[in-house]
């Protein structure tokens, strides 16, 4: 097809399909996929991608091997990562922690040896018409592309059922049945509040007909999570084509992405999509021929994360400070420049297309009753294997933790879990066995939150965990309510004295007592959810907040205040510490027992560090 060819009708566009998936079925025989989102990028995957292109010519296989860029294939935790396709046996090998070095062998052997490689056993990809890997726990609808594609192809995307649900939903489809298709499939929204999105859209397709908008929230902010900037970065045409169905749906010809201008891959991804759906009319006037107009803009946000809040973020859009408002009325009344506007995060849309292409009844096989569907999770912290996850409603914590992360790092004993971010709360090993969904969460103090998920393990003092969340809030919170504003510093002021030892029994009974007064008071989902560490580790590690204040002591020897370095008598004299303490306060003749002196040490942990003979103790 002409670059320049609009595709005028459904029949052109099942044509257009059905051609690219023919040239993506008998392409070379060897493809070989490079990660290239950011994570990939950041490891240097792009030396990588060099080496393998300048390879296939140099050894001349370009009629053998197929180089393809993608994005990011949630194997972050071995990147640079590619895939190895042999398009004859439909089986791949996947390669983690690739070096430009590795390249000529690849190439050279086709696939059939690893030749120092990582073998990643571990395939983590799953397409949504197959039932869910239970090897894996892993079930693909929102990543179905991503990893896959490459996201600047929108060929590409076509022929992988691309643009096919909005060209159902708009020429065979009333607005209200779309509506009923979303509501019929129990999704809800995934960027925390769990409220069902087909609900959300009924309001404003409600509202006396006039101009209307769509916003995508890809304004991600929790300290740890990637998952929409993955799926932007791997799939952008799937959240334009989801935005244009609910545009079709609620009667809104325009669009709006609210992306924070960190995001610069994703970005230019979304630029080039946009661009390319245009040039060939899906997005735009007279869609498809069905008379459906619609348009795409991006606006940039500087990082705020109270503008993942609705109305925090429609007041961005329109110029203004990004502060939250009281509602009623909400945005799908009365949204962007006073007009119903529908906000759906970058994940929620993300499973759009796949429910209108393959139908409710589907999406709801997958999951739990009133949690249909799978959930994106950004898995980091002291885990084996960090990365990008896609699991059924319902996974257990356990799953995730030991079965897709493979368990904690360097063989520590596992502690706690923090889901929902900086709004969420921390689960200990007694709540592994959770299933995860909306109100299992609530129940234990924590949340869904957007999808971060960080693991935490021995040596992680959970009050110190409960300051630093608390501290991101501080920073973020706009202000303008008083329990926000004043509540949370409060709130850190009492928990730096536990820290430092300086608390008393009181401390913790008033910590608990303003929580919950933040929580009942605060103008929005900021300040009512940033005490849920404070609670949740109150709760779940009150022994550890009783060293603190009775024993002065911290276990997990993190707070610095309440630590002391020795040095034991295995200390033969060799003055490393000394030569390396950065405030000099290690007395000792060579080969003689050195001594620290407290008054003096700053508790940098150094000289414990550079001891080879483990002779430094911390207590």
């Amino acid at each position: 097809m002409s670059t320049t060819t609009p595709v005028k009708d459904p029949a052109a566009l099942a044509s257009w399909a059905t051609e690219q998936k023919a040239q993506q079925d008998s392409g070379a025989p060897i493809l070989i996929r490079v990660s290239m989102g950011t994570c990939g990028i950041a490891a240097k995957t792009g030396s990588v991608l060099e080496v393998l292109q300048s390879e296939v010519q140099s050894q001349q296989k370009e009629g053998q091997i197929e180089i393809v860029q993608t994005g990011c294939m949630g194997l972050c935790h071995s990147e640079p990562t590619i895939e190895v396709y042999d398009r004859q046996t439909r089986q791949s090998i996947f390669y983690g922690n690739v070096k430009p070095e590795h390249a000529p062998a690849i190439v050279r052997e086709e696939s059939s040896q690893a030749y120092g490689v990582d073998i990643l056993t571990q395939n983590w990809y799953r397409p949504e018409e197959e039932k869910a890997d239970v090897a894996t726990a892993q079930a693909r609808i929102v990543l179905r592309n991503t990893g896959r594609i490459n996201p600047e192809s929108i060929g590409d995307y076509v022929g992988t059922a691309g643009y096919t649900a909005l060209a159902k939903a708009i020429t065979s489809m009333q607005p209200d049945e779309v509506i009923q298709t979303v509501i019929d499939a129990g999704l809800r929204g995934r960027g925390g509040g769990g409220f069902p999105t087909g609900v959300k859209w009924q309001f404003a397709a409600n509202q006396p007909a006039g101009e209307k908008f769509v916003i995508c929230n890809a304004d991600e902010g929790d300290p740890g999570a990637f998952m929409d900037r993955a799926v932007l970065e791997g799939d952008p045409h799937a959240v334009l084509e989801a935005m244009a169905i609910s545009g079709y749906a609620i009667g809104a010809a325009k669009g709006v992405i609210y992306i924070r201008a960190e995001y610069p891959l994703a970005i230019e991804r979304l630029q080039c999509a946009i661009g390319q759906a245009l040039e060939y009319g899906l997005l735009g006037d007279n869609i498809l021929g069905s008379g459906f107009d619609f348009d795409i803009e991006i606006k940039y946000g500087a990082g705020a994360f109270v503008c993942g809040e609705e109305t925090a973020l429609i007041h961005s859009i329109e110029g203004l400070r990004g502060e939250p408002i009281y509602k009623p009325p909400f945005p799908a009344v009365e949204g962007l420049w006073k007009r119903p506007t529908i906000v759906n995060n970058v994940e929620t849309l993300a499973n759009i297309c796949a429910i209108v292409r393959q139908g409710p009844e589907w999406f709801r096989s997958i999951g739990t009753e009133k949690c249909p569907g799978t959930k994106v999770f950004a898995l980091a912290g002291k885990v084996k294997r960090v990365g990008l996850v896609e699991v059924p409603m319902g996974t257990t914590l356990r799953d995730i933790v030991f079965g897709v992360g493979q368990g904690i790092a360097n063989d520590r004993a596992f502690k706690a879990v923090q889901t929902g971010g900086p709004s969420g709360g921390c689960l200990k090993s007694d709540d592994l066995d959770t299933p995860i969904d909306y109100e299992s969460l609530r129940a234990l103090g924590s949340m869904m939150g957007s999808g971060g998920m960080i693991v935490m393990d021995e040596d992680d003092c959970m009050v110190n965990v409960a300051k630093f969340f608390l501290e991101f809030t501080l920073d973020e919170s706009c202000g303008r309510c008083t329990p926000c504003r004043v509540g949370n510093k409060r709130l850190h002021e009492m928990l730096v004295k536990v820290c430092e030892g300086k608390a008393d029994m009181r401390t913790l009974e008033k910590l608990r007592q303003l929580s919950d007064v933040i929580k009942e008071t605060s103008l929005c989902g900021l300040g009512q959810t940033s005490p849920n560490p404070v609670l949740s580790t109150l709760r779940q590690f009150r022994r550890e907040y009783l060293d603190h204040v009775l024993n002065h002591m911290c276990t997990a020897g993190v707070c610095s205040a309440l630590i002391s370095y020795e040095i034991n008598d295995r200390c033969v004299g060799c003055t490393l510490c000394a030569r390396n303490c950065p405030v000099s306060c290690i007395d000792g003749s060579p080969k003689e027992l050195h001594t620290i002196d407290k008054e003096l040490c700053i508790k940098c942990g150094v000289c414990q560090q550079v001891c080879k003979f483990h002779a430094v103790d911390k207590h």
